[in-house]
């Protein structure tokens, strides 16, 4: 039998309710017991305030992991889906206050687009907060759309303001 393929993952994670530290560690630490993934690393915390939700939101931790998956790009989704859950996020409104959120930036150099996944991720090169932690773990990295490597695209954001 032919072993599996790995395949390099980028994950935003961030949480902005309850222990949010302590809500980034579980998820990782359950991420780390998935069956098919193996951790790499896994980036500092970073505070900041939040993007997009209501006025008066608290601040996120960002953070960043890397990992290798024998998982597809939809079933790493899902086992992601299924920590936010496990840990007590609800998705109720876009961009609300949450536990836990945990996004699949990148996937090896695929780009993918259907109805329940978009990698790389859409936002991810307009988002300081999610560049600057992923740039301390991967900073090489080139995000396979735009053709530019994580440093650089963190770098773009830094000069704009």
């Amino acid at each position: 039998m032919r072993p599996m393929r790995m395949v390099a993952a980028y994950l935003a994670v961030g949480s902005n309710l309850g222990d949010r530290a302590r809500s980034i560690c579980d998820a990782v630490a359950r991420l780390s017991q998935v069956r098919g993934v193996r951790m790499l690393k896994v980036s500092t915390l970073m505070e900041n305030p939040a993007v997009g939700g209501p006025p008066d939101a608290p601040a996120y931790l960002n953070g960043a992991v890397g990992i290798e998956t024998e998982l597809g790009s939809h079933a790493l989704l899902h086992e992601l889906l299924s920590i936010e859950q496990e840990l007590g996020r609800t998705r109720r409104v876009k961009w609300e206050p949450r536990r836990i959120d945990l996004d699949l930036l990148l996937y090896g150099d695929q780009i993918i687009s259907s109805q329940e996944l978009i990698i790389p991720h859409p936002l991810m090169h307009e988002r300081a907060f999610v560049l600057k932690p992923l740039s301390e773990i991967a900073p090489d990295v080139v995000h396979p759309a735009l053709q530019m490597s994580i440093k650089g695209l963190l770098e773009n954001i830094s000069r704009a303001g």
